[in-house]
């Protein structure tokens, strides 16, 4: 069988069962459900958090980490079927990396240079660390379980898009605990903590979805 007949084999029998986006939908519940019990028994959100969430910068915090989440599910569908354009998704993305840059570069510009490795290391570099990937575990989980009832024809990118998305919803609750609200904060560690859910997800991706 050739290559095109073989992808418009798998799209028509994606017909015979729940639509990607539907599937995905469901399993994060669930694992929402699950990340969400466990951020209420380990941390809980801050006890300023309605008062902050006026101020910008928290206001940014929470808008980035989840846009981040929605371009990530767009980038999700997209390498979870086969011959589906990417071009668009990853303009998205690159457009919400963009903004974080141009937030890093007007908090640069608004703070003394004294104080940029105090906001960027903060005070809960370590707990972020932790608690992202913890928070993003239960979705990677989920997203993975939809990819391997899907058909992606590249299982490492797949999985790279399933861990991106865990770790920005791990970040977007994470986001309304953590007391460091400045965006070098978020460029830094939110950062490495989705990278590590990203590569994570490409691993298991490559290793758990390969025909």
């Amino acid at each position: 069988m050739k290559t095109p007949d073989l992808i418009a084999a798998l799209a028509a029998d994606r017909q015979r069962h729940p639509p990607v986006a539907k599937m995905l939908a469901a399993a994060l519940i669930g694992a929402g459900a699950v990340s969400i019990a466990i951020y209420a028994i380990a941390i809980g959100p801050r006890p300023d958090l309605m008062a902050m969430l006026a101020t910008p910068r928290v206001l940014f915090k929470l808008s980035w980490t989840a846009a981040l989440a929605l371009a990530a599910s767009a980038a999700f569908l997209r390498f979870a079927a086969p011959g589906r354009r990417i071009a668009g998704t990853l303009v998205a993305l690159a457009g919400v990396f963009a903004a974080l840059g141009l937030a890093v570069g007007v908090e640069l510009s608004v703070l003394p240079p004294d104080l940029w490795a105090t906001r960027a290391h903060g005070h809960n570099a370590t707990w972020c660390l932790r608690l992202i990937p913890v928070l993003s575990l239960a979705p990677l989980i989920a997203a993975l379980f939809v990819l391997r009832r899907a058909a992606p024809t590249r299982p490492a990118w797949a999985g790279a898009a399933a861990g991106l998305l865990a770790g920005a919803l791990g970040a977007v609750l994470y986001a309304t605990h953590c007391p460091d609200d400045s965006p070098l904060f978020v460029a830094s560690w939110y950062g490495i903590a989705i990278l590590g859910m990203t590569l994570l997800g490409s691993g298991l991706g490559a290793r758990f979805l390969r025909w």
